[in-house]
């Protein structure tokens, strides 16, 4: 295949994504019988919807084991390298990003598959790097999750770099560090453009540290706009320090219908009165414990917004009211955001329709490239 242009390079325009349709429920924690369903099929029909419209990403979560309650939250997942890898091959321009965690995945072998992805599809690939937080999910793979903020990113630093020479590196070289020992090792195919979009979530200081050395892409949660604004200008001066551009990206969750009171209805329906809260309450205990993603002095205030969309940004309204939120997050400085649905192939279409031309005709994105 051709090299082709990665949208995550694209400048000059507020990027689109989804986030999580790899995953059973996607964002949504919801007793609900029409909750996403993330079959194989679901996926593709969504990725190709998304790739005609010219949205820009598809970004999943990698997870293990599920959070429990009633649906059992993630339980059901569809590993994010194969996974993105198939979405790849059947889409013409859209990023897929393979969610990779440090510790449950050899930096030679990573190297390898992200390299494998940006071949199959000319250069459209990308790698989400999580440092873990999930401590049932190390018990489960028996590993043990760091106490120490400073372990988890001290091996996800020596982690990357090996990935890093890999891709960069056209010799065969040994590697002595502190957590691996690698000797006459090389990778090739290099990756089809250079090294490809980093992602990374992070909302500790040597989280953050960690992004703004190695990441294109810092993601944060949008809790507060005035609060998102003064964040991201600190970001971004972090980032100008440091002498690497590194975007600010958040995630949302829409609900968008013809009048506001039809939007609000459905919210309150599957993200209140049917909302799964023994899962919810699962995932809001173990953020606290174990992961600083979220400020922990907003996560038990924003409880039912976990449960409408992750914690993501609230986009509810008419297609107006939504234009109007995404705008919101433009003007506070974010880069772009995720979108997420209750159903996305059943949702994504009324936004495609009439969303989208209202965000190009604010100056927001640009006419489908």
């Amino acid at each position: 295949m051709s090299a082709a242009h990665n949208r995550m390079r694209t400048d000059n325009h507020f990027k689109l994504g989804t986030f999580a349709s790899n995953c059973s429920s996607g964002m949504t924690v919801t007793r609900i019988a029409e909750r996403w369903n993330n079959s194989w099929s679901n996926n593709q029909k969504l990725a190709l919807l998304l790739d005609d419209a010219g949205i820009d990403f598809m970004l999943p979560i990698a997870r293990w084991i599920g959070y429990g309650g009633e649906t059992n939250f993630h339980g059901n997942v569809l590993e994010t390298i194969t996974w993105a890898t198939g979405l790849l091959a059947c889409t013409r321009r859209i990023a897929v990003i393979g969610t990779v965690h440090t510790t449950a995945n050899h930096p030679v072998v990573v190297a390898k598959q992200i390299a494998t992805m940006d071949h199959v599809s000319g250069g459209r690939a990308g790698l989400n790097i999580v440092a873990g937080w999930n401590k049932p999910e190390y018990e489960a793979l028996g590993l043990a999750l760091p106490d120490d903020h400073e372990t988890r990113y001290s091996y996800a630093q020596e982690w990357y770099d090996i990935i890093h020479r890999l891709w960069t590196d056209p010799s065969t070289f040994d590697w002595e560090g502190k957590y691996f020992r690698l000797h006459g090792v090389h990778s090739d195919p290099k990756p089809v453009n250079g090294v490809p979009p980093i992602l990374n979530a992070a909302g500790s200081g040597l989280g953050r540290e960690f992004a703004m050395r190695n990441a294109d892409f810092l993601f944060t949660p949008a809790i507060d706009i005035e609060r998102s604004r003064a964040e991201v200008a600190d970001l971004k001066a972090q980032a100008a320090a440091s002498g690497r551009p590194v975007d600010v990206l958040t995630f949302a969750h829409v609900v968008c219908r013809p009048t506001e009171a039809e939007a609000r209805a459905y919210a309150e329906y599957f993200g209140h009165t049917n909302a799964d809260w023994v899962a919810v309450d699962n995932l809001v205990r173990l953020q606290i414990a174990h992961a600083q993603s979220f400020p922990h002095d907003l996560l038990v205030q924003i409880r039912n917004r976990m449960a409408m969309g992750h914690g993501g940004f609230p986009l509810i309204g008419t297609p107006e009211q939504v234009a109007d939120g995404i705008s919101q997050l433009h003007a506070a400085g974010f880069g772009g955001t995720t979108l997420s649905f209750v159903d996305y192939v059943d949702e994504f279409p009324y936004f495609r329709d009439n969303v989208l031309p209202l965000l190009e005709s604010r100056g927001l994105r640009k006419p489908n490239l």
